[in-house]
């Protein structure tokens, strides 16, 4: 069976590709990730990256297939730029863009590192723009004007970034993306939710609105996940027309953190059968090393690269596993592992296991125990897992065996 919903490496929900559900989307021919990590992921409290990190991150974000990635702000520090100037060095099959400043001096120094392109940010809400900065809408406006035209004289592609847009009147926003647009320079506009406070609905609106103001130019949303809506949300925005998304890896970054590169990927990949060119399979790795960099800790059960989707522990479960493998295990997972670089389920013991459990560990250690004693063996196990309040190790389940057996 070969549908958008089930193929042999996924099996969603058919719903997703009703008609009525699907007739309202927009999204563009193409989708581009603008990965960022190496800036926004950064800032996530704690996180420090050395040069050489940042470099094999972007080496492994182009592996991956990502076409942008921002390397970070030069401005930071010397080392920053130091790992943007290698970066672009690289010479990788990706753009390479800074963030700066809607200043003069930040834009040059982005310049100055050979990147691609640049985000200018500038504060885009009254209220933030008076209380976190002092300053008036006329000089917000003044200062994105000149630093966009700045950006576009020294050949960086110029992605407006008005922070806090999600919380600002929409007119203004509006008025003052216009006025970039037409006094300074403007290659793409960002669609900001700074504080993750926007839902879905809201976001596709947003979307549509800025679309409708800047015309051909392409639309970029970056969402933070501060109410747990950052991938729902990137994924409404591109369904009403953005053309770019902004992400990290495994979330990572200020606060809770931005969309998830791999949650938004494999989304779109099995409930929209939009191909975003990514090379799936190298995901869960870019998520340990990510991780591994960082410090970061995700649940084990995180979505797509948790370390504990395909460990088996349910007694039932282990029962499906057996009955399905290896043909059917798209019964037990929306997903088989090696779409996303996943290890193969393994089933494990611990106070949830069953008969089945057993027999499974039984096989593949090559111990035995008489029939009328695997019950006494289950209940030995949940013992066991329940004074550890872990699952088991491989030499705890042979110490029971033997104890077992030779009672």
């Amino acid at each position: 069976m070969s549908t958008p919903w089930h193929t042999d490496k996924w099996f969603t929900s058919p719903w997703n590709f009703d008609e009525e559900v699907r007739s309202g989307l927009e999204f563009p021919e193409r989708i581009r990730f603008h990965d960022i990590t190496l800036r926004d992921g950064e800032q996530q409290t704690g996180i420090a990256l050395r040069k050489d990190e940042k470099v094999r991150i972007a080496e492994m974000l182009a592996e991956a297939g990502v076409q942008r990635i921002e390397a970070g702000m030069p401005i930071v520090s010397p080392d920053d730029k130091a790992a943007i100037e290698e970066i672009v060095a690289l010479d990788l099959p990706a753009e390479i863009f800074c963030f700066s400043r809607c200043m003069i001096d930040d834009v040059d120094r982005a310049a100055d590192t050979g990147a691609d392109g640049v985000i200018v940010e500038i504060p885009s809400s009254e209220h933030l723009l008076e209380h976190a900065y002092g300053w008036g809408l006329e000089k917000a406006v003044d200062l994105s004007v000149s630093a966009t035209k700045h950006a576009q004289e020294r050949g960086l592609y110029t992605v407006f970034f008005p922070i806090d847009a999600s919380r600002s009147d929409l007119t203004w926003v509006l008025d003052l993306i216009t006025k970039v647009a037409t006094e300074g320079h403007m290659d793409a506009l960002a669609v900001v939710d700074t504080f993750g406070g926007t839902n879905p609905h809201a976001i596709a609106h947003l979307v549509k609105a800025c679309k409708q103001r800047v015309g051909d130019k392409p639309v970029e949303t970056h969402f933070h996940d501060d109410f747990g809506m950052a991938v729902a949300n990137t994924i409404l925005g591109l369904a009403a027309g953005a053309e770019v998304a902004h992400v990290t890896v495994s979330s990572v970054g200020e606060r809770a953190g931005n969309a998830a590169l791999e949650d938004v990927a494999i989304a779109l990949l099995t409930m929209y059968d939009v191909d975003t060119e990514i090379s799936y399979e190298k995901l869960y790795g870019l998520s340990c090393y990510v991780r591994e960099v960082t410090g970061l800790q995700v649940p084990s059960n995180r979505p797509i690269v948790g370390d504990g989707l395909f460990k088996i522990e349910s007694g039932i479960v282990a029962a499906w596993m057996r009955n399905c493998r290896p043909d059917h295990v798209l019964e037990l997972f929306p997903f088989l592992p090696e779409l996303v670089g996943q290890p193969e389920p393994v089933i494990l013991l611990g106070k949830g296991s069953g008969m089945d459990s057993l027999k499974e560990w039984l096989e593949n250690t090559g111990l035995e125990v008489a029939e009328d004693q695997m019950m006494e063996l289950l209940l030995a196990i949940k013992q066991k897992a329940i004074a550890k309040k872990d699952l088991l190790t491989e030499d705890e389940f042979r110490a029971i065996v033997e104890e077992i057996a030779a009672s």
